[in-house]
């Protein structure tokens, strides 16, 4: 039997469900790139959850999570103010399930998963020794990677790619080539470091989140100098594919400026 054209109707099938969406408006700092998703907001950030808490139960059994009551008190109130500054890029963002832990850890490591599952590691607080505005600069990356549904797209890059090999694998007898969508969330947020077209994008709607939170958006530069110093003079290994610390410096440097005004105008409303 000829199994070509049945593979070509499951493939089409498969790949139908795909939309280029606008996840977020421009913002002062003009992000603006359509996005190809084949899966729904709604089944991922199901799964991060899923995978947020797998991942807080692993962290509760050995003792790493929320461990140090000053450092959780200091990033969740950091994430207040960055939360509602969301708004400015979608209008649905202030009002996501929000969570915010800290995980003892040595590596200089944060993240936030689809829906606003974040957790920060004590490595980056306590090696590199940030400031407020610093964390505020790291936290506002890894909230943008989460506005931008940059785990999505990459889930829906991967599901899209499980999708081709599922339908030869099932061609060959081969059976199930797949991986739970819970699994792929954390991988692609925890596991794999972003592209840097999605990397300079969190950086440009990071810088603007800290400053419309009243953090100087300059601190991002500083930031990463710590952590290219930090690393030998390179990025650490999560950060692979990021761009050149000499580059990301000069652009952030342009970013900040652009937003200069938004934190003023945050910082006088705050003496008011």
């Amino acid at each position: 039997m000829n199994w070509k054209p049945f593979a070509v109707i499951l493939l089409a099938s498969a790949l139908a469900g795909c939309q280029t969406v606008r996840t977020t408006q421009s913002g002062t700092v003009g992000v603006d790139r359509q996005q190809t998703m084949m899966l729904s907001a709604t089944e991922v950030n199901r799964a991060a959850e899923q995978a947020y808490q797998q991942t807080l139960q692993q962290a509760a059994r050995k003792g790493t999570l929320n461990r140090n009551a000053g450092q959780v008190t200091r990033v969740r109130a950091i994430a207040n103010r960055l939360i509602p500054a969301t708004r400015a890029f979608r209008s649905d963002a202030p009002g996501w399930r929000w969570e915010v832990s800290v995980i003892s850890s040595n590596e200089l490591n944060a993240w936030c998963m689809p829906g606003g599952k974040v957790a920060v590691y004590t490595g980056l607080m306590d090696r590199l020794r940030l400031s407020d505005d610093e964390l505020a600069a790291v936290m506002g990356h890894e909230i943008a990677h989460a506005l931008r549904e940059h785990g999505r797209e990459r889930a829906s890059q991967q599901a899209a790619q499980g999708a081709v090999l599922g339908i030869g694998a099932a061609l060959l007898g081969l059976g199930d080539a797949g991986a739970s969508l819970a699994g792929i969330v954390a991988d692609v947020t925890i596991g794999m470091p972003y592209s840097r077209e999605f990397e300079r994008e969190a950086d440009r709607i990071g810088v603007e989140l800290a400053a419309r939170a009243g953090y100087d958006p300059r601190a991002a530069v500083s930031l990463w100098q710590k952590m290219a110093q930090a690393s030998g003079g390179g990025p650490p290994e999560f950060l692979s594919t990021h761009p050149a610390p000499q580059n990301r410096t000069q652009d952030l440097r342009g970013y900040a400026a652009r937003v200069m005004p938004l934190y003023e105008s945050a910082r006088a409303g705050a003496r008011r």
